[in-house]
């Protein structure tokens, strides 16, 4: 029995008194809105309408039960218009991930701006720079920095970061300034958890030469911005994304290292599990964020500090 069309043809019949007009109510034949009524008696092991030729009236069964299916067939109908309505406007939890600094000092800027542009979008972030499964967990959606190599999600660019391999002028002054990256070798390297490569650096000089140094030091963490922090207090060298040590570079707390050499450029990814059914939600915050980050970001260091006074003639 198809439940949802027996429901459907049961009310139809109540409402229209009769199964003429409710097969033409419902673009039906009589037969087979006869045939969905009486399907659902069976199923129901109870006689819903008592039928004569000249009338139809309900049974106390039926009553009953006709109460009960027309708010049924009304709460369904207001689901299906919830939905849709979601669907071209912007409303509902949006849940999303994104490493702890890039959230903090970034993203959080731009989710205020874009709820006061939708102020029906709720946010349930996680912070983590740990690897988290959109999926089992639950997620509409992450901000994450490099290649996304699964088959089950789907990435879009919205902006790009560079590493920058850089130290501190106390600890330049004692150690000495790197000419090349083999000469990182024989220098304190602080590196990070979750990189592709832990323990290598990597970089390209002007003719297209590739150099990859293997490095290690005194700490290693899981968080970028301790190691930063490490870096400043004169700790040893380290490769972070720009928009971990953006303001230490142009506070001079840290001192970029290799002019001659290019570290990667890393795409900033908006993620999420599937095209299929993208709520409007999930969209608008997309675009909204692609808009935002792709020109002159904040944390790029050809651009002037946020704020920075314009230079006179």
């Amino acid at each position: 029995m198809d439940r949802f069309h027996a429901l459907t043809s049961f009310a139809a019949v109540v409402e229209a008194g009769s199964f003429v007009r409710a097969a033409d109510r419902l673009h039906a034949s009589v037969s087979s809105v006869s045939r969905h009524v009486a399907e659902l008696e069976t199923h129901l092991g109870a006689r819903l309408l008592n039928r004569t030729t000249r009338r139809l009236s309900l049974t106390e069964a039926g009553q009953s039960f006709f109460e009960r299916c027309v708010q049924l067939l009304s709460d369904l109908e207001e689901a299906e218009r919830a939905v849709g309505v979601a669907t071209l406007e912007p409303r509902g939890t949006l849940r999303m991930t994104c490493g702890v600094t890039f959230g903090a000092r970034y993203l959080a800027p731009a989710i205020a701006e874009f709820e006061a542009r939708h102020p029906q979008v709720r946010f349930d972030i996680e912070l983590s720079d740990r690897f988290v499964d959109l999926v089992e967990e639950g997620l509409d959606l992450a901000i994450r920095i490099g290649t996304v190599r699964s088959q089950a999600l789907i990435a879009r660019r919205i902006g790009t970061t560079t590493l920058v391999c850089c130290a501190a002028p106390a600890y330049l002054r004692a150690h000495g300034v790197p000419s090349a990256p083999e000469r990182l070798a024989h220098h304190a390297c602080l590196t990070y958890a979750y990189s592709p490569e832990r323990h290598v650096w990597r970089f390209v000089d002007a003719h297209g030469g590739a150099h990859g140094v293997p490095v290690g030091g005194p700490a290693h963490a899981n968080n970028a911005e301790i190691l930063a922090a490490l870096a400043v207090a004169g700790m040893g060298v380290v490769l972070e994304p720009d928009f971990v040590v953006a303001p230490q570079v142009r506070a001079g707390t840290l001192v970029p290292l290799l002019p001659g050499y290019a570290a990667a450029s890393l795409p900033l990814q908006a993620v999420y599990p599937s095209r299929r059914h993208l709520s409007a939600k999930v969209r608008a915050f997309i675009d909204f964020v692609a808009a935002r980050f792709a020109l002159d970001p904040a944390w790029s260091l050809t651009q002037p500090a946020p704020g920075a006074a314009s230079a006179t003639p």
